[in-house]
């Protein structure tokens, strides 16, 4: 499995490359545990002109802890190479002084290596005193497998591909096994159950000790297995606190965490030129999603998770500025998804089962307050159909195969 995982050209390792070859800044690239920045980032370049440091690596964080000098000397860093050497630095959010390491070798260095820097949580979350790296990095986030992905296309300079049939065994095998490599390409149940349960582990325990000062861990879990079961609904942090017997504000907390670690993710409400728009909480999602047992919840978790990827996607490559939402109003109509594009309202999504089930009148109501050109139905179960659907211009059900492979 190990040599599947390494031979899986991602379509970040082909953005990376891109952009040692464009700029000079640093990239930072972030992302769920287990869901291959490792791979990704070691495959980058050749061996013999990458060099890798842990600080989960004994040797590797007392070398950091020595300061850059001694990073720099280690890799004989003034000595004439045909391309500049790329440093890695794997999981270094974890050091405390992990900006000011990064901001002084970059400045005194730069013009003789190239760094990426990774880690299993958010790099823009962890922040004291200010960014003190603005204008030295570009961010990248680093999502699991997709449709598009799984075609193996190049990173393209348009947010809109042309669609491409993805085999309905792939789809399947993404829905039920979820996008994170290794139980992707194993699909072996008994495999999947350890490699689940190690990595909740992981999280929630070693995660959650070394980046946070929460104690209450057993009422953490609690609260991560209550998001896992209603993923896509209304958020009551009331209902949420009562059931794990802390306060309101301390949940608040404990999900910002959930979400710097990638556990979950959170959609807010669309307000903006709505009739009568309901000011609620967000709603929740995994980035596993193939942690939510209930078949709905999972449907709408899977469109979430590719919706989320392109629109992170498209931003952390310049495209412009993308952002995902939700829709609902004071009537109880409600639609699951819109994104929109530089502030304004571009593509609506309603998620169902099945491609018998008829257009929701809603879609209608919200595209004609909206000025909405493109709405979509999108239905797990249709098959693939090879035409352009962001050519349409009133609401229509459409397949998510169709669908998910004219995104990233």
């Amino acid at each position: 499995i190990y040599r599947n995982i390494v031979g899986m050209k991602r379509t970040y390792e082909q953005l990376i490359q891109h952009h040692f070859a464009d700029h000079t800044q640093m990239a930072l690239l972030t992302g769920p545990r287990q869901v291959g920045k490792t791979t990704t980032s070691r495959s980058i370049q050749s061996k013999n002109n990458t060099y890798y440091f842990n600080w989960d690596d004994i040797e590797d964080r007392e070398r950091i802890l020595q300061g850059g000098q001694t990073i720099a000397a280690y890799i004989d860093i003034d000595r004439l190479r045909d391309t500049l050497p790329l440093l890695i630095f794997d999981e270094i959010h974890k050091y405390s002084q992990w900006k000011s390491f990064i901001k002084g070798f970059y400045d005194r260095y730069q013009t003789q290596c190239r760094i990426l820097v990774t880690g299993s949580a958010r790099l823009d979350v962890f922040k004291k005193g200010g960014d003190s790296l603005m204008g030295r990095y570009f961010y990248y986030r680093l999502h699991p497998l997709s449709v598009n992905e799984l075609l193996g296309r190049a990173p393209s300079d348009t947010d809109i591909q042309k669609p491409l049939k993805i085999a309905d065994t792939k789809f399947l095998n993404l829905l039920n096994w979820g996008g994170f490599p290794e139980p992707y390409l194993k699909q072996e149940q008994r495999f999947y159950n350890r490699w689940t349960r190690l990595r909740k582990q992981q999280l929630l325990r070693e995660d959650i000790r070394e980046l946070s000062n929460i104690q209450e861990l057993g009422q953490l879990e609690l609260l991560a297995t209550l998001l896992q079961h209603q993923a896509g609904e209304l958020t009551s942090y009331s209902t949420l606190a009562k059931k794990t017997r802390v306060s309101v504000d301390t949940i608040r907390r404990w999900i910002v965490t959930l979400e710097s670690l990638y556990y979950c993710f959170s959609i807010r409400p669309w307000t903006k030129n709505i009739t009568r728009s309901l000011l609620k909480e967000p709603k929740y999602y995994l980035w596993d999603w193939s942690q939510c047992t209930d078949k709905g919840a999972r449907n709408e978790n899977f469109i979430a998770s590719h919706l989320l990827k392109a629109v992170h996607y498209w931003t952390d490559q310049g495209l412009g500025e993308y952002e995902l939402y939700f829709l609902r109003d004071k009537d109880k109509r409600e639609v699951d998804f819109l994104v929109s594009k530089n502030q304004k309202p571009w593509f609506m999504v309603e998620v169902k089962s099945s491609i018998k089930e008829k257009l929701s009148p809603t879609l209608a109501v919200f595209q004609k307050q909206l000025l909405l050109k493109h709405v979509f139905q999108v239905a797990m179960d249709g098959d693939y159909v090879d035409q352009d659907i962001f050519t349409l211009d009133k609401p229509t059900v459409v397949p998510a195969k169709t669908f998910l492979s004219q995104l990233v």
